[in-house]
């Protein structure tokens, strides 16, 4: 088991100090960089909100990304697919 290392991370303008994984450290800070760009993104698209509404719009929006399938999970659904379509037409075949 490695040891945990300190890091500071900033979201929002808030500073928060995390004790994580080594190996985890570049995805952890890439994470956070795109959060604090959405951040950014919503405070100029809507203007008058205030932090919260912002950091609960990122969230919102991260949450989403999570949920979409990415292109491997749907090219293996496709050919899951296709291959019970062939194993449908070998049973017909094959009787």
């Amino acid at each position: 088991m490695s040891q945990l290392i300190p890091v500071n991370i900033t979201v929002a303008d808030r500073s928060f100090r995390l004790r994580i994984e080594p190996e985890d450290e570049e995805i952890v800070r890439k994470t956070i960089k795109t959060i604090n760009e959405k951040i950014t993104e919503y405070k100029t698209n809507f203007v008058g909100k205030d932090m919260q509404d912002y950091v609960s719009m990122v969230l919102l929006w991260f949450a989403t990304e999570q949920q979409k399938p990415t292109p491997g999970q749907t090219l293996q659904t496709e050919s899951l697919e296709k291959l019970n379509r062939i194993e449908e037409m070998l049973d017909k075949v094959l009787q």
